[in-house]
């Protein structure tokens, strides 16, 4: 680089050029236009301002020259290599500190820490155990050994592990509170609308204790269970949380958790979403308040006669939002080119109905997709049905709800009446077509008085909230559930649910362009090989992912070669 300076009749601007080749032949370009003297005095400070441009111009040279200086690393060919001697490290979890300090976790740690007057590392340690779990999830004893693959290595032992979760699990309500408070500062949260649920994971012990108590099991395991309860906001980004035992109901487990929200949050006025399990009439009139709403989904089955007869009949009352038209639309359950053209289309029917001393608005929809979603898990189930009757009719026994089996007829008598030496097995026709009935509608209550196609929208979100819970326990192998003691069990889950928040923001930053599989699959795969003590090289395939990480975060670390300096403060970046 050096000085062109361009003269004018009234003027003298300075600029600073640079050679670059373009097409095979080397030109000029301006790097920086400085302008007149008078421009760039202020920046020259107590230099003489041509003195300081000189300077300036050498500076950005001897910088240019140290970034585009090729790296030779030599190898001898009859060298073997040091033994124990690592030289791969994992760079992926840089993305999740970021954000990890943006969220200021470090100053929770801070403050936890100087409550407990604890000398180690409580910061370090819970940030580790953070990154593993969403890239090497294990146990806690494993992932001491999986965290030393990080480019920052662990400074701890398992007992400092063991001294914290304790500690973790006591502070399980402050950790919450403040996370939330810091990530409204970080990143815009929609607290308007609040997604409930309630999932449980099993442990591999066989004995109850404390928390881990036989119930209900979403695995059908026969094994104890502990039951988490999930509150998300209105932008799938977790809020709270909350472990009870396995054996209570999950009904009764909204109001505490919803309170803590409502005292520690610093939040009153907002939506709540359920699902029909938790939409007990006890947690309909908490939530019927001025600040307060609800949500809930409705099951048609579930309603009384007259109700449930309303809302099976398509032949009237139907409408479509923003119209005051109403529709037969009884004909889309078997007409192809009704079904083609309103294939896009919700129809919807509504009333206000009150139940023990609670005024809700009942809303029926109808969609062509949901009905032809519905009719293939169904056909799938007969499918699954018709072969356990053809290859293994033993295993046919009394069935469990939602279980391809309960579409199997068993007779066991003749048709004169006499007892039948063989049992018979086919498929209960008369089953199928009373789930027919029920192809396409779905039901919600509501004490809102918005537009139906607002409140059908906010309910279609709860997938996210049964997504979190998948991604905790497939991706970040939450269960089974190896600790016993019900302050172990706590901070295990605290360490789920931070890690959760975390890779939902990462997930954000990205404009949810990628699925789980490939954020956590390409963060594990992201590793700089040791060239030499102060030089590094990625070992890891560039993609449009790994692109979008860098320029999100805004540093990269996909050059051919690094430094040591540049990684430094990498290093020091995202931890600001």
């Amino acid at each position: 680089m050096r000085i062109r300076v361009i003269k004018t009749k009234n003027t003298t601007q300075y600029a600073i050029i640079k050679d670059i080749n373009k097409n095979g032949k080397r030109t000029t370009c301006i790097y920086e236009n400085l302008g007149t003297i008078d421009k760039f005095k202020e920046r020259a400070g107590d230099i003489e301002p041509l003195e300081w441009l000189e300077q300036y111009v050498a500076e950005l040279n001897k910088k240019n020259k140290e970034e585009t200086l090729p790296v030779i690393i030599q190898k001898n060919p009859n060298k073997i290599i040091e033994k124990n001697m690592q030289t791969s490290f994992n760079i992926g979890y840089l993305f999740l500190q970021d954000i990890y300090y943006k969220l200021k976790l470090n100053n929770i740690c801070n403050q936890i820490s100087d409550k407990h007057q604890f000398k180690f590392d409580l910061n370090e340690i819970l940030s580790k155990l953070i990154y593993s779990r969403v890239i090497f999830p294990a146990s806690k004893l494993k992932t001491l050994e999986l965290s030393k693959k990080f480019l920052e290595q662990p400074n701890f032992d398992y007992q400092h592990i063991e001294r914290t979760l304790p500690i973790v699990c006591d502070e399980m309500d402050f950790i919450q509170s403040e996370l939330y408070k810091n990530s409204c500062k970080y990143m815009k949260r929609n607290n308007k609308v609040l997604f409930y649920d309630c999932t449980n994971y099993y442990f591999e012990i066989e004995e109850e204790s404390g928390l881990r108590q036989y119930g209900k099991s979403k695995e059908n395991r026969p094994n104890p269970i502990v039951q988490m309860g999930l509150f998300m906001d209105g932008n799938g980004i977790p809020l709270a949380f909350d472990i009870t035992s396995g054996n209570t109901n999950e009904q009764i487990t909204l109001k505490p958790l919803e309170e803590k929200i409502i005292n520690d949050f610093n939040t009153s006025e907002f939506v709540v979403c359920t699902d029909a399990g938790l939409a007990s009439m006890a947690n309909r009139k908490f939530n019927n308040t001025k600040q307060r709403k609800f949500i809930t989904t409705q099951s048609i089955k579930k309603l009384k006669a007259h109700l449930k007869a309303e809302a099976l009949d398509l032949t009237k009352g139907w409408h479509l939002p923003n119209e005051t038209k109403t529709y037969n639309i009884s004909k889309l359950r078997t007409d192809e080119k009704l079904k083609e053209q309103y294939k896009d289309k919700v129809f919807y029917k509504e009333r206000w109905i009150k139940e023990d001393g609670l005024e809700q608005r009942l809303i029926i929809t109808y969609s062509v997709k949901y009905q032809e979603y519905q009719k293939h898990i169904r056909d799938n189930q007969i499918n699954r049905a018709q072969k356990l009757i053809e290859t293994n009719p033993k295993k046919i026994g009394k069935p469990k709800q939602n279980d391809p089996k309960r579409f199997i007829k068993t007779t066991n008598i003749t048709n004169d009446g006499e007892i039948a030496i063989n049992t018979n097995y086919t498929i209960n026709q008369s089953i199928i077509d009373e789930e027919t009935k029920y192809d396409g509608l779905y039901a919600v209550c509501t004490n809102l008085e918005d537009s139906v196609e607002d409140i059908i929208k906010v309910n279609h979100r709860r997938w996210e909230i049964e997504e979190s819970f998948r991604i905790m326990k497939s991706e970040f192998k939450s269960r089974p559930v190896y600790h016993s003691k019900d302050e172990m069990i706590k901070a295990h889950f605290v360490i789920c649910f931070i890690a959760l928040i975390l890779y939902r923001f990462l997930e954000k930053k990205l404009d949810e362009k990628y699925t789980v599989t490939e954020i956590i699959e390409t963060l594990r795969s992201m590793e700089l090989k040791q060239e030499k003590v102060d030089t590094y090289s990625p070992n890891y395939i560039r993609t449009d992912l790994t692109d979008d990480l860098h320029e999100q975060f805004g540093f990269r670390t996909d050059f051919e070669s690094i430094d040591i300096k540049k990684i430094k403060k990498i290093l020091k970046n995202t931890k600001q």
